[in-house]
């Protein structure tokens, strides 16, 4: 590459690579950090969970089927099972799926999550026996305002870290 002229100055190249690769390394560490916040107040409501549960295991173990449309191979954060809830068949309970992210910047990822998280919400809004939640922060979305506007306008389970530590979870999985 440099006796070609591709390349003409190897420091910078190499800075350039090892740039890449460390700002790659780090793209996701927010939203690791957040499923590890949303864990921590899972754990302190005191219910019971499943961590990184595909949607054929939620069917098979809760129950609940879920359109193809949104949700075939679909990998949830986390499901929380409550007990039998009233209007359900006996043994029933209610089913939640939590996804959580963190966007420390703004980008064009925010509003595709958004977009996608409204149409779960949508489809999912008449499956009886299940409720979708959606758990975000971060100053990305300042500049994203509308679509977190638009997101929460359809899905009423749309919480922030704020809302944690004031236990939302306790709230709802305790109804």
């Amino acid at each position: 590459m440099i006796q070609n002229n591709i390349i003409h100055d190897l420091n910078d190249y190499v800075t350039g690579v090892e740039t890449g690769l460390d700002s790659n390394g780090r793209k996701n560490r927010g939203g690791h950090q957040m499923e590890h916040l949303v864990e921590y107040f899972l754990k302190k409501s005191g219910v019971t969970y499943s961590r990184e549960i595909k949607t054929s295991i939620l069917t098979k173990q809760f129950g609940i089927t879920l359109p193809e449309s949104f949700a075939k191979n679909k990998r949830w954060d986390f499901a929380v099972k409550t007990l039998p809830a009233s209007g359900l068949p006996p043994g029933v309970g209610h089913v939640y799926t939590i996804e959580s992210n963190f966007y420390a910047s703004y980008g064009s990822k925010i509003s595709e999550t958004a977009r996608s998280y409204r149409l779960i919400a949508e489809h999912s809004r008449n499956i009886p026996g299940f409720t979708f939640m959606w758990i975000t922060d971060g100053k990305g979305w300042e500049g994203a305002k509308n679509d977190l506007h638009e997101t929460f306008s359809v899905l009423d389970t749309l919480f922030n870290i704020k809302d944690m530590e004031n236990g939302v979870f306790s709230q709802i999985f305790s109804a």
